[in-house]
């Protein structure tokens, strides 16, 4: 009989890890191949119950969820991005402001269905263990509970997009949301007609993912790291058809 390691394992099994790094790398920021197909709401159920499972400081859990299918909202909303989107694209030079243009940047209305994921920074009942030092882990934790949505919505077939380009306190207006809640994530939600190999702004030349092996550093910045096979590792590990 073969020793047991003393090492506990609770891997997943392999198929299991496999499918969460595939979500992990083929997830995507979707603004233009989304279908009119609608969202059934026991898939929309799984995704938010995904978000609001995401780990929070405190156990805060500062997060609400407005799912927005009104198209009179939508178009309120687009409508603010339109006018964001213009003095984002004054911002840079002239020959980068033609390629910012070329860019499809959101899909408010294209998508079946739109979701804000909200931060109420009054939550969590006078001082917040944990929040005492870093008062922003609010806004931290609401970030991870978008993650955890994303990749549960790239394993159900379903593309996200994150429309950055927003006045957030016009934002609010709109969303009639309360003095302390705060707009942290305006996603656009639906099935796609397909996820893009690369993501868009890789594929449009706009930028590229960074090498990793360039941003791991040993015990202080700009030092190498003292475990040549961990540097080996982070090499093998890298995956060129999944940028």
């Amino acid at each position: 009989m073969a020793e047991r390691s003393g090492r506990a394992d609770h891997a997943f099994p392999p198929s299991h890890r496999e499918g969460l790094y595939r979500a992990i790398h083929e997830r995507r920021d979707v603004r233009a191949q989304f279908l009119p197909d609608p969202v059934p709401p026991e898939v929309l159920a799984r995704l938010l119950d995904s978000a609001h499972h995401a780990p929070s400081v405190g156990f805060m859990q500062p997060w609400d969820f407005l799912v927005i299918d009104s198209l009179e909202v939508r178009e309120r909303v687009h409508r603010l991005f339109l006018r964001e989107n213009e003095r984002g694209a004054q911002q840079f030079s002239a020959e980068r402001q033609q390629a910012y243009r070329r860019l499809k940047l959101e899909g408010i209305l294209e998508s079946p269905l739109n979701l804000c994921i909200t931060c109420d920074r009054s939550r969590g009942d006078g001082p917040v263990l944990g929040r005492t030092s870093i008062v922003d882990t609010d806004l931290f934790s609401t970030c991870l509970a978008v993650q955890n949505l994303w990749l549960a919505a790239r394993a159900e077939g379903i593309g996200v997009g994150w429309v950055s380009i927003l006045d957030q306190q016009e934002l609010a207006s709109i969303l009639d949301l309360p003095e302390q809640v705060f707009p942290l994530a305006y996603l656009c939600l639906g099935y796609v007609s397909e996820f893009l190999e690369q993501p868009e702004l890789a594929r449009s030349g706009w930028r590229q993912r960074l090498p990793l092996t360039e941003l791991v550093h040993g015990n202080g910045w700009g030092q190498a790291l003292a475990d040549e096979a961990l540097h080996e590792a982070l090499r093998e590990v890298a995956r060129p058809c999944l940028p």
